[in-house]
């Protein structure tokens, strides 16, 4: 990151960020801070805060919380300005919990919200998705959740930490016919009012495969950075920050084998490079 003056990280959860002590953060911190790089943001890698979507034993609904708690915790020690995740999903043949879910999430997050001011990280941000079962997705549901959560940060000011959204330019909805109901600018936009940092990779029309920017993805891909960019730029005023951070958020090639591993420095330059070409800069002024 320091060789390509990338210096706006957000840390990726794993599976031991849950357990490791706090001074593996603390020096990790530092590690970051001593490249130039500061890890402004922690966000969930892997779904695995869902369990306020899942009806079949409370443990699950136990978990979610304590891991989220740990995961603001986390967020503090590493200095970032903003902890999120997205908030889960349910089990398709259990659509009609939905609702339920969405209310325990609420009481969750609420009481998560006090949790993050107290230790101090200024912000919780959530991922809107790309299908029915993983709320918020369609515009209706964005405004609804934001609102919800965010009427409760107006209401207890000086004792929660606000809410805003992580959003993903890559993502919009495509119904089970395949149809393209919401593409990923309508999406986009539903989302201004409370955008706080975004994630910047391609995909594909049906929003299902994650690769990013190297010339022959951009060929691909449906996502143009420019386009973002302009939408931006536009609606400024909406935006409830001045400072708005993207971060490339790719797969990268096929892990764990010789073949492939080698390429992942290649993807990763080509896409920082034309991102930070392209989204930054362009003739209507800087971003």
């Amino acid at each position: 990151m320091a060789e390509e003056d990338i210096r706006y990280a957000q840390l990726g959860s794993f599976f031991e960020l849950y357990q490791l002590p706090d001074e593996y953060f603390i020096h990790l911190r530092k590690q970051a801070e001593a490249y130039g790089v500061r890890i402004a943001s922690l966000f969930t890698a892997h779904r695995e805060l869902g369990g306020f979507f899942r009806p079949e034993h409370p443990a699950w609904e136990q978990v979610a919380r304590r891991n989220f708690q740990r995961l603001i915790e986390v967020g503090a020690l590493v200095g970032a300005e903003m902890v999120g995740s997205n908030p889960g999903a349910v089990m398709r043949d259990q659509m009609d919990f939905k609702p339920d879910g969405l209310r325990r999430y609420f009481g969750h997050m609420k009481e998560l919200m006090e949790v993050a001011h107290h230790v101090g990280v200024p912000c919780l941000t959530i991922e809107p998705m790309s299908c029915l079962a993983e709320p918020p997705t369609l515009p209706d549901e964005i405004r609804v959740m934001a609102e919800e959560l965010m009427t409760y940060h107006h209401q207890h000011p000086n004792r929660t930490a606000p809410i805003g959204y992580c959003v993903d330019v890559a993502h919009g909805y495509a119904d089970q016919t395949g149809s393209v109901q919401w593409n990923n600018l309508q999406l986009l936009e539903a989302t201004l009012p409370y955008m706080r940092e975004i994630h910047l990779k391609n995909t594909d029309p049906l929003f299902n495969a994650t690769f990013g920017f190297s010339e022959p993805e951009r060929a691909k891909g449906i996502v143009q950075i420019g386009e973002i960019r302009d939408l931006l730029l536009a609606n400024a005023n909406r935006l409830p920050v001045t400072e708005l951070v993207g971060y490339l958020e790719i797969g990268g090639p096929k892990t764990g084998r010789d073949y492939s591993d080698y390429k992942l420095d290649g993807m990763l330059r080509e896409s920082l490079r034309y991102l930070r070409e392209t989204f930054i800069h362009n003739e209507m002024g800087e971003l």
